[in-house]
């Protein structure tokens, strides 16, 4: 069986410079995927940078996987068209929950780690892990991939099992 390392709380914050897929805009929505769990944002219409603020829920098991997300320009009449994917290894923020047990950080806010872009991620810029009254958090923007331009901005909590069962 595999272990239950807390639940995963992924706001889709928006998106910045997306790609046209209609006549002059598009209606992006997110699809984000870990193991084989999926949820998806509401579609924002005629917006090329959506501010969606939705936050999805997952439980986070080892193995980390990788969160993966796919935007999508609605379409009402055809198929939706793909507008980028990205992804971001879980493994660090995984890693920065343990740190933060094992060393009982307890301050209003303490950096864990930094995360720079590279080849296990789609980071646009470097991230932080932090914990932040209590709470293991990630701001990342994350570059979309097979596209022109684009990137999503996400907020990412790792929430311990313990307190996500007391909740």
């Amino acid at each position: 069986m595999r272990e239950q390392l807390g639940l995963l709380k992924v706001t889709v914050v928006r998106g910045k410079k997306l790609v046209i897929r209609d006549f002059m805009t598009s209606d992006p929505y997110v699809v984000v995927k870990l193991d084989n769990q999926t949820a998806k944002t509401k579609f924002i219409n005629s917006c090329l940078n959506p501010v969606w603020n939705e936050e999805l829920s997952f439980s986070l098991k080892e193995p980390v996987g990788v969160l993966n997300l796919e935007v999508f320009d609605k379409d009402h009449f055809k198929a939706d068209d793909k507008m980028g994917h990205a992804h971001l290894n879980l493994q660090p923020i995984a890693s920065s929950a343990r740190l933060k047990q094992f060393a009982k950080v307890s301050s209003a806010e303490t950096i864990l780690r930094k995360i720079v872009p590279d080849t296990d991620n789609c980071l646009a810029r470097e991230s932080s892990i932090s914990c932040i009254n209590g709470e293991v958090v990630q701001s990342v923007w994350l570059r979309l991939c097979a596209v022109e331009s684009g990137e999503i901005e996400l907020k990412i909590k790792l929430i311990d099992p313990c307190v996500a069962s007391s909740k």
